[in-house]
C-alpha cells in the first residue's frame, strides 16, 4: 500500500517539485493549491505520466475551513496520512519596516504561521500514536531569512519563517514520544517564481554573489532533501533545521 503524503501549496516552486518527486517514490499525494488550476492539473497529470498519484485540492491554507478540507478529502480518497509537507507561503511584497501595512502583515502569517499550526494540528491528530495513529513526518518548509533578518525586503517574511523554526522544534519535542517526527528544510536562494511574485525579478543575479557555491539551488534539490527527512533513512532526526543553500 502506498504511503500517503500531504503537501501544502503543491502547484508551482518548491511544492510541486515535492509533489512529483513524492509521487515517483510511490506516494500517494494529496496537495492543496490556490487559485491557479491549470498549474495544479499540470502537477497531476505530470505526477500521472510518471505512474504516480496525486490529487489536487483547492483550498486557502490560512483558514481553518480550507485546512479541514485538504485533510478530509486526503483521509477519504487515500487513507491513513504518513508525512505532512507545510510548504504553502507568500512573501509579501518587497518592503521596509517602515512601510509595511497591516494586511501583508495578516495575509503573510496567517497563511505562513497559523496555516502551518493548523496543518500540523491535523497531521498530529491522524498520526500520534497517543490518538491511536501509526506515527509519521511532518517536514516544514522555512527559509534562511529566518536567519538573515530580511533587512531591507522583507523582514515580515523572514519573521514568519522564525516563527515556522520555532513550531519545528517545539512541536518536534512534544510529539517525539508519540511517533511523529518534525523537522525543517531551510532553502537560501533557490530558482523559483518566488523573486518576481515578490517584484523583484532580478534578485537571483542580484544575490547569487554571495552564494559560495556561486549559483542558486533548484526546487528540485530542495525537494530532495524534504523526500529524505521524510523517509525511514532519517528516522532518527528530529527538531532539526536543514540549510538548503549552497552555504549561504
Amino acid at each position: 500500500m502506498s504511503r500517503v503524503m500531504v503537501v501544502t501549496g503543491g502547484s508551482r516552486g518548491i511544492g510541486a517539485a515535492t509533489v512529483l518527486l513524492a509521487a515517483r517514490k510511490g506516494y500517494a499525494v494529496c496537495f492543496s493549491y490556490g487559485d491557479s488550476v491549470a498549474r495544479a492539473n499540470e502537477v497531476v497529470a505530470t505526477a500521472a505520466a510518471a505512474g504516480g498519484r496525486a490529487l489536487a485540492v483547492q483550498a486557502d491554507m490560512a483558514t481553518e475551513a480550507g485546512v479541514m478540507q485538504l485533510f478530509e478529502i486526503c483521509d477519504r480518497e487515500f487513507g491513513t496520512l504518513d508525512v505532512l509537507v507545510n510548504n504553502a507561503g507568500i512573501t509579501g511584497p518587497i518592503r521596509r519596516l517602515a512601510n509595511i501595512d497591516v494586511a501583508t502583515l495578516h495575509a503573510v502569517f496567517e497563511l505562513n504561521v497559523v496555516g502551518y499550526f493548523l496543518a500540523s494540528r491535523e497531521a498530529v491528530r491522524r498520526m500520534s500514536t497517543a490518538s491511536g495513529g501509526k506515527g509519521g513526518a511532518i517536514v516544514n518548509v522555512s527559509s534562511r531569512a529566518a536567519d538573515l533578518g530580511g533587512a531591507g525586503e522583507w523582514i515580515h517574511y523572514a519573521a514568519s519563517k522564525g516563527a515556522t523554526d520555532t513550531l519545528t522544534m517545539g512541536l518536534a519535542r512534544e510529539v517525539g514520544r508519540e511517533g511523529i517526527r518534525v523537522t525543517a528544510v531551510r532553502p537560501g536562494l533557490i530558482d523559483t517564481e518566488l523573486h518576481a511574485m515578490a517584484g523583484a525579478p532580478d534578485r537571483l543575479e542580484r544575490l547569487t554573489g554571495g552564494v559560495p557555491m556561486g549559483r542558486p539551488g533548484s526546487a528540485e534539490e530542495v525537494a530532495e532533501t524534504i523526500l529524505w527527512l521524510a523517509s525511514p533513512e532519517a528516522s532518527y532526526i528530529s527538531g532539526t533545521l536543514v540549510e538548503v543553500s549552497g552555504g549561504r
